[in-house]
Parts: C-alpha cells; sequence; structure tokens
C-alpha cells in the first residue's frame, strides 16, 4: 500500500521530459505499445534526434529488422508530447499497412489522403485537409499534386518510407523527388530506407539533402570532394559527416535477438485445358490490335495490364471484365459520348484506383465523332468482345483450380512436418475468382473451414462473424468503433480460431499480421516484386515461429510466364531464405511499378518466342548491372559499423532499456492499485485487475478486466493470448492518463510518511542503516525550456540532525509499502536547508543542461563551418572550369587556319576570361554572403539556446523508516 505522496511521485515520474539523449525517452513509448523492445530499434529511434538541433535522419537497417517500428516508437514520442502535425509519405500500396501498424501496435489514428477524401474535404469546407489533428498517409504522387497544400503546414514531423525512391533527388528532371523535397523543407524528417546508396555515390548527397541541407553543400562540391573518393582521407572525412544523419543495423547484428524463420519454395506446374488456351491466345492477340474503341488511350495501358492479369487468374475472372468492355462498346454505339468513359470494373479488380494513381496519368483521346466506316470496326470489336466472353463463360474447369487441390495437400503435408498451425492463406487478384476457389473448395473436402476476405467483406458469413465478433467484444478496447477495421479484425480472428483457409484479394497484403499462419499461396502472381513480398509480409514476419511455406503456381504452356518466374525467383530471391527479396535488389529496380510496366510492355509487344527471349534476356542484364557490387561495398565501408562495436552497444542498451521499462511498468501499476481502490478488485500475480466503476464518469472508459503488458515477455502477447476480453492496460489507456493526471495535481499538505521495510520482501542494503531514523523530505520538479523540454525531479532530503541524505535512499524509500500520520507544519530553519539543498541541486543540473547544448552547439557550428567552406569550394571550383575551357578554346583556336575562325574564337575566348574575371571579382562577396548565411543560421540557434526556468514545490513530507 502506498500514500498519496508516493503515488505524485510516480506519476511525475511518469510523465516527465527527457533529453533527447536519454534512453529512457522513449519508455512510454515502448510501455504503451504492442513492440517488443529490440534494442537495436531503441537505438535507431534516439539516433533520429539524438541532439535537440537535429533535423532528423536516415534510417538504413537491412530489410526485415523493422524501420516501420522505428519509426513507430518516434510517432508515439511525438503523440505522447501532444504533436499532432504528422504525416507519412510511402508508396500507395503501403499506405493501408501503415494505418494498421499504427491502430494495431502504437493505438494511434491516422487517416489515408487521397484525391478522393482531399476533394470530400474540400466540399466539406475544410480550406486545407491537410491540416488535421491525426496523422495523415500519403502517396509521393499525392503529396507532388498538392504540393503547395502540404508547405501551407508547420509539421512537427515527417517520415518518408522507401526513401530510396527520393535518391535521386539532386537530378532537377526528378520532378516528384524535388516536389517533396520543396513542400517539406521547413519539417523535421525521418527517412526509411535499406538501399540508401545503390548507383552512385551522389544518391547520398541526394537523401542527405533532404534532411538537412547544411550537411553538405551544393551538389558541385561535393561532387569536387566525394565524386570519385581517391584518398583514405577523403574517404574517412564523409564517412564521419555522414555518421550525424545516418544509422545502419545488419541483420547479423542482432540475431542474439531475433529469431529468423526460413522461406521454402513449392512450385506447381500446370498445363491449362484446351479451351482455355484458346481463350488466352485470342484475347491476347485482341490486345495486342493497335486500335481498340473499348479502352480510351487514357486507360489502355493499364487495362491491358489488369485484362492480362485476369486472363491468368481464371476464366471467370475474365468472363467478367469482357461483360463491361462488352457493355462500354455497346454504350459507344448507342451514343459515341461514351467513347472516352472508362471500363468500369467495379470490385472485379479491387487495386485499380492505387494502380492507376501509381501507373500516373496517360494523354486523353480527343473526341471527334467516328466515320461509318470507325463505327463498323467497332461493331466487329463488339462481336469479337462478345465472342470470347461466350467462350470463358462456358469453360466450368480450370487446370490450374484443379491443381490447387494437390497443391494444398503438398503443403498441409509440409506444415505438419515442421509442426505449424495448419492454417493457409490463397491470394488471388480477382474477387471473382475468389468466389471461384471458394465454391470449387468447398465441393473437394473444405467445406466451412473457409473464410473470405477482400475489399468490401460484404458477403454473407463475413456479416455474420462481425456480428458474432461484435456480441463478444462489446464494452472491450477490442471494438475500436471503426466498423471497416472491426471487420478485418473479426475475420482475422475467425481464420486464427475457426477457418482453416483464407482466401484473400490483395485487400490482405495490407496491414493484418497472421505469424499464425505458415502456408501461403500465390494463386495470382503479381508482376511487381514489392506487392508480392508485401504479401509474404503477412506472415512471414517477426514473430512467425516456423518456417514459412509458399506456393506458387507456373504456367509450362507460357513462355513469358515462366521467364517472369524465374526472374522473381532467382533475381529477387522472394521465395526462398532466411530473409527474402533484399531491399539491394528490390531497390535496384527503383519502384516495383517499372519492372511491372516493363513485364506488361513485353507481354504487349512480343509475340514470338523468340522474341520474349530477347525481351527477357535484355531486362535480365539490366538487372545485373544495376545490382553493382562494387556500390556494395561502398555503402558497407561508409554506413556499417564493426559487429563488435554494434553488439556492445546494443547490450547495453537492452540492459539499460529493459530496466527503465521494468521500473516504468513498476510505477503505473503502484499509482493504479492506490488510485482505484474501491474502483477495482486486483489479481497481483496475473497483473490483471477489474474495473467494477468507472472513477471518471466524464469520460467513456470500460469497465471489466485490464491486463497491463509486461516487457519482459519475449514477445508481447497479442490480444487473443491475454484473458478473455481483457483491456490492454497501458501508460496511453485513457483510465491510465486519467489516474496519472489526477494524483499529479492532487494538493498535498505536510504529513508524516512512515515506510515499512519490515514487511517488504526484497533486502535492500542501503536501507538498513537508516531504520528508526527520522527526518524531512521535500520533492521539487525543475522544468528547462531551452533547446528541447526537460523535466527533473530533485529529492532534498534530511535526518533529524539536518545531515543531507543522498536522494537515492528517499528513491528506495518510496518503494516501500507506507501510512501516513498528521503533524504540525515544519520549522522555518529546516525549510531554508531544504531551500538551500534544492539550490545546489538547481545548479548542477543548469550547469549539465548548458554544457551538453554547448556540445549540441559545438556540432552545429563545426557542421555549418563545414557547409560554408563547401560553399566556397563550389565557387572556387566554378573559377578553375572556366580555367580550364580558356585553356582548351586557346589550345584549339592555335590549330584554326583561317583567320576569320581564328578571330571568332578569341572572341569567344575573351567572353570566357571576361566572365572568369567577373567571377573572380564577386568571389568574396559571395564568400561574405555565406559566412552571413552561417551567423544568420547560428544566431538562431543562440536564440533557443538561452534557458528558461520553471520551479514547483510537489510535496513536503516528515519520514521514519521503521
Amino acid at each position: 500500500m502506498i500514500t498519496d505522496y508516493q503515488a505524485k511521485y510516480f506519476a511525475h515520474e511518469l510523465t516527465r521530459r527527457l533529453p533527447a539523449n536519454d534512453i529512457g525517452k522513449f519508455t512510454a513509448s515502448l510501455q504503451d505499445a504492442q513492440v517488443d523492445m529490440n534494442p537495436h530499434q531503441v537505438e535507431a529511434a534516439l539516433f533520429a534526434f539524438q541532439s535537440p538541433l537535429s533535423k532528423g535522419a536516415l534510417l538504413a537497417d537491412e530489410v526485415g529488422l523493422g524501420k516501420t517500428i522505428e519509426a513507430g516508437i518516434i510517432i508515439s514520442q511525438k503523440w505522447a508530447e501532444r504533436k499532432r502535425k504528422l504525416l507519412i509519405i510511402c508508396p500507395a500500396n503501403l499506405r493501408k499497412q501503415w494505418n494498421q501498424e499504427l491502430s494495431d501496435k502504437f493505438f494511434i489514428p491516422s487517416t489515408v489522403l487521397e484525391s478522393k477524401s482531399f476533394t470530400q474535404l474540400k466540399k466539406q469546407g475544410k480550406k486545407n485537409p491537410f491540416n488535421q489533428e491525426q496523422i495523415i498517409l500519403a502517396s509521393f504522387q499525392f503529396i507532388r499534386s498538392k504540393e503547395e497544400f502540404v508547405r501551407m503546414i508547420d509539421w512537427d514531423l515527417v517520415i518518408i518510407d522507401e526513401a530510396h525512391r527520393l535518391r535521386n533527388v539532386y537530378k532537377p528532371k526528378n520532378k516528384i523527388a524535388n516536389a517533396i523535397k520543396s513542400a517539406i523543407q521547413h519539417a523535421p524528417k525521418i527517412l526509411l530506407t535499406a538501399t540508401p546508396l545503390q548507383n552512385s555515390i551522389l544518391e547520398l548527397y541526394g537523401l542527405v539533402s533532404f534532411i538537412d541541407e547544411y550537411a553538405f553543400g551544393d551538389l558541385k562540391s561535393f561532387k569536387t570532394q566525394f565524386g570519385r573518393i581517391t584518398t583514405e582521407d577523403s574517404f574517412l572525412e564523409l564517412k564521419e559527416r555522414l555518421k550525424p544523419v545516418c544509422i545502419r543495423t545488419l541483420r547479423r547484428q542482432v540475431l542474439e535477438y531475433i529469431n529468423y524463420t526460413n522461406r521454402i519454395a513449392i512450385v506447381e506446374e500446370y498445363f491449362p485445358f484446351q479451351d482455355e488456351k484458346i481463350l488466352y491466345d485470342l484475347v491476347s492477340e485482341y490486345l495486342q490490335t493497335p486500335k481498340l474503341y473499348a479502352l480510351p488511350n487514357s486507360q489502355r495501358q493499364l487495362m491491358t495490364l489488369i485484362l492480362r492479369k485476369l486472363l491468368a487468374s481464371s476464366t471467370y475472372a475474365i468472363s467478367g471484365t469482357l461483360e463491361a468492355l462488352e457493355n462500354k462498346l455497346k454504350a459507344i454505339l448507342a451514343d459515341q459520348k461514351f467513347l472516352n468513359e472508362k471500363v468500369e470494373l467495379g470490385t472485379e479488380f479491387e487495386t485499380i484506383d492505387e494502380l492507376e494513381e501509381e501507373w500516373g496519368d496517360e494523354e486523353l483521346n480527343s473526341f471527334e465523332l467516328l466515320t461509318d466506316e470507325e463505327l463498323a470496326e467497332v461493331q466487329a470489336e463488339l462481336d469479337n468482345v462478345s465472342t470470347f466472353r461466350e467462350l470463358a463463360v462456358s469453360i466450368e474447369k480450370n487446370a490450374k483450380g484443379e491443381k490447387l487441390l494437390t497443391a494444398l495437400n503438398k503443403g498441409f503435408e509440409k506444415l505438419e512436418e515442421l509442426g505449424a498451425n495448419q492454417k493457409a492463406i490463397i491470394f488471388t487478384e480477382s474477387t471473382r475468382t475468389q468466389k471461384y476457389l471458394l465454391d470449387h473448395l468447398s465441393s473437394n473436402g473444405y467445406n466451412d473451414k473457409i473464410v473470405l476476405f477482400n475489399g468490401s467483406n460484404n458477403d454473407v458469413k463475413s456479416r455474420q462473424i462481425y456480428k458474432d465478433w461484435i456480441e463478444e467484444h462489446n464494452g472491450t478496447d477490442r471494438v475500436s468503433g471503426a466498423k471497416a477495421a472491426d471487420i478485418r479484425q473479426a475475420i482475422v480472428d475467425y481464420f486464427r480460431n475457426t477457418a482453416t483457409i483464407l482466401i484473400a484479394t490483395e485487400a490482405a497484403a495490407e496491414g493484418i499480421n497472421l505469424q499464425f499462419c505458415s502456408l501461403l499461396v500465390n494463386y495470382d502472381m503479381p508482376w511487381n516484386p514489392q506487392r508480392i513480398e508485401q504479401r509474404i509480409g503477412r506472415v512471414h514476419r517477426y514473430g512467425q515461429k516456423h518456417d514459412v511455406v509458399v506456393i506458387n503456381f507456373l504456367n509450362k504452356s507460357n513462355e513469358a510466364d515462366q521467364r517472369v518466374y524465374e526472374l522473381l525467383d532467382q533475381k529477387f530471391q522472394l521465395f526462398n531464405g532466411v530473409f527474402g527479396a533484399s531491399d539491394e535488389v528490390l531497390g535496384s529496380i527503383s519502384s516495383g511499378v517499372d519492372f511491372e510496366k516493363r513485364i506488361a510492355q513485353i507481354y504487349q509487344e512480343c509475340r514470338q518466342p523468340s522474341e520474349i527471349k530477347n525481351a527477357f534476356d535484355t531486362l535480365q542484364q539490366e538487372m545485373d548491372e544495376s545490382i553493382n557490387t562494387r556500390i556494395d561495398e561502398t555503402r558497407e565501408q561508409l554506413l556499417e559499423h564493426f559487429d563488435d562495436e554494434v553488439h556492445q552497444k546494443l547490450k547495453v542498451n537492452l540492459e539499460k532499456g529493459k530496466s527503465y521499462l521494468n521500473q516504468y511498468e513498476n510505477w503505473l501499476w503502484a499509482v493504479t492499485k492506490h488510485y482505484l481502490k474501491g474502483y477495482a478488485e486486483f489479481d497481483f500475480k496475473r497483473d490483471i485487475f477489474r474495473l467494477k466503476k468507472n472513477p471518471f464518469p466524464q469520460f467513456k472508459i470500460n469497465e471489466g478486466p485490464y491486463q497491463l503488458l509486461k516487457s519482459g515477455d519475449s514477445i508481447k502477447k497479442s490480444q487473443q493470448e491475454l484473458d478473455n476480453d481483457a483491456n490492454l492496460y497501458r501508460i496511453g489507456h485513457p483510465l491510465a492518463k486519467q489516474i496519472v493526471e489526477a494524483c499529479k495535481t492532487k494538493q498535498l499538505e505536510v504529513q508524516k510518511v512512515i515506510f515499512d521495510y519490515s514487511n517488504h520482501p526484497k533486502n535492500m542494503a542501503i536501507l538498513e542503516d537508516y531504520i528508526g531514523s527520522t527526518g524531512t523530505l521535500r520533492v521539487n520538479q525543475l522544468s528547462i525550456l531551452s533547446f528541447e523540454e526537460e523535466d527533473y525531479l530533485l529529492i532534498q532530503i534530511i535526518d533529524k540532525q539536518d545531515n543531507k541524505i543522498d536522494s537515492e535512499i528517499a528513491q528506495k524509500m518510496f518503494s516501500l509499502p507506507a501510512k501516513t500520520k498528521n503533524i504540525n507544519s515544519i520549522s522555518y530553519d529546516i525549510d531554508q536547508l531544504l531551500k538551500k539543498i534544492f539550490k545546489a541541486q538547481k545548479q548542477v543540473v543548469l550547469e549539465d543542461n548548458l554544457q551538453r547544448n554547448a556540445e549540441f552547439f559545438d556540432q552545429e557550428y563545426d557542421k555549418l563551418d563545414k557547409w560554408a567552406d563547401d560553399m566556397k569550394i563550389s565557387l572556387e571550383r566554378e573559377i578553375q572550369d572556366i580555367d580550364a575551357e580558356i585553356k582548351l578554346r586557346k589550345a584549339e583556336a592555335r590549330k584554326k587556319l583561317d583567320l576569320q575562325t581564328k578571330v571568332k574564337e578569341q572572341r569567344a575566348i575573351k567572353e570566357l576570361e571576361k566572365k572568369r574575371n567577373e567571377k573572380r571579382k564577386h568571389l568574396f562577396e559571395a564568400q561574405d554572403q555565406i559566412d552571413d548565411k552561417k551567423d544568420d543560421v547560428l544566431s538562431n540557434i543562440e536564440e533557443r539556446l538561452a534557458q528558461r526556468i520553471v520551479e514547483q514545490e510537489l510535496f513536503t513530507i516528515e519520514w521514519e523508516l521503521i
């Protein structure tokens, strides 16, 4: 049992603001999140803002080490500090995944902003839809299109995922990268990529310039110094200058903390039935026709891709789309205004909106009335499409579907051998194929063992699953209130607890975690390797206890299909090994969309096997050239640290971090037990309590069971592993927030607090000398507002003889059970003595803060000095370049034979000399301007350096230790 005084002290400890480089800074975020405390992730999060003057960082851990978690910890900290202007920029296909991860792991709300929702918010009267009190998720393309709106927001933090896509920002023609850089220039940034250096050292310059424009000079000075690293000195100089902005940890360095499982590939080969082959050839030939009236130019490229994907998926999938084309052609014949209308697929191909955004706009058709001859062509096209559709509808059996049964048997046998759950997820790109597979598997031994997952989740069974789930979890934190998210969770729970097979569209490739399943079937194979990696990442991820079996289908009668699989398997290494596709390889293609477009182009343009072979050989050769081993070596030397050095640092981080977390959880638990006396029943052995009555009726807080998530578990328990329907109790929970705030703000009079060491189960030798002693104790909070905001709890403690005692004694006493006793106020002399001790403590803290800030200032000054030198090098290089050109032109002029040409050349040389002399004349002036700019930046830093101090006495007590 603790007292109000201890509760107040603990509550302040739980919420105090720590310096940027203190490992305890992220304790609250880690305790509040559904993530383990992996030391490399804490190290990366601390590194990101190790100095309060830092403008951000490049987090470049190897793939599979959880860069998203690192960013999540930082976001969580910002959120706890009530900083709400947060933006995450990522590829379009990762937006939902981020949304779900933030919700599931960090309990933080976020919203995806894209064209549709942006327009809707504008119509509702929101001047700037980016101005919201929740995290904004947006794609690269969308940020570029809304650059002026993004620039208007004073962002607290911007995260850029897959940042290697912006690495060529130093090239003016890279419009997306330059638009994004311009839009968020004023914001602190975290860039996430496992491939910070892919093809050229200049890419590092590009990425670092995103974070801090003063880290290096301009491009010319960077090229001059580091374009070709020829000396050890220049190499070490570059390494040193990258050190403050880039951190990279390798998988081999963290094997002590993370257990990785393997990927095992099974290939199921098949030959299409004869009628399927005929349909494929007819539709393929149709798609290669130069002019198609069913597909406007603005949609031709993308719709061709989708039609080919549906054609490879199933005859059921393509029949629906052929019907859509048929309807479009009929509409054109009825009224030519429909010529430029898009083909509507409904929910048949769910990722069409995303693909449209990724693929970018194509030119629109110019509208002109069709001639009679062209109308006849439309009718001929309609006749062909109708024939194709009729053929597709007539086909009842698909060879790949028949082979699925064989493949599943092989997969389940492998799972049994591995000792894994008999669970399988089957991915298809088509909702029609999904329905076909449901019927096919249900009639072949899997009836009532299947659940569907797609973009709408609106079938009868899914609605019933959702209804049952809501009834079961009503009144608990399991129910988020967001129907779409709750339906997804209900289906995942049903798959875990009841179903054997989950048949999913691409909607399940984002934002759900299925570590309990270790068999994945790619019924349809995306051509974008990043999408495949994303799919496999649902099951092959941190927390997976078994090797993951991946089944792929291979059409042996299709040369192009075989070459695509060969690339995905051998070049991208997606299906075998411990880590799957390396980011080095994925990064080499710039983006999966580019690769997808190249594949689509080969299918569209090549007819003969020899053409297909040559096209794929060329593509493979380009890939071989882009995966450059020399660059790998440079990246290794520049960005990686020795294994022993990393290991020692991570070890210290882990020990310190666990110590902080344990202490933090103990404080939270103690404060909660103290405040909820009479409101809750506690099961102390299991860290569970049942809230019988809401102590804060003005806030919506669920009654029922709560369980504290302890950091001691190797993997934090999922909701399903907790007691049935227990709410996850953590520092960020509304109940915990209110309890902590109530304890912090309670006004406390002077009393005697008797601390009981005799009934404490643990030995604390440090206290034994003080048993039977009494004295006085005061706690003050000192807040310093300088480069950042920091809080210190300073304890002044004396004994009865007015001897000063180490504050550690008081901290140990606060952990003991205690009771209070009324007394009179303390004497004036004791009050003055405590004030004197506090003044001395305060002086030590202020000096420490000043010294630390001075170090930060020195680092910043050193960086600005180097930036100024870089810029001067650039100016001098311009003059040197002109000198070199003059010398060359003079040599060339001497070789000219006719006088007229000689005169012309000499005039050109004179102009160059004039330009050089002008530059020489302005050189010192320009150098002075650079120094002035440096001074302006330093003046801004000096303004922030001034300390503002706030003092608050929390309480004073007389103490006795028994």
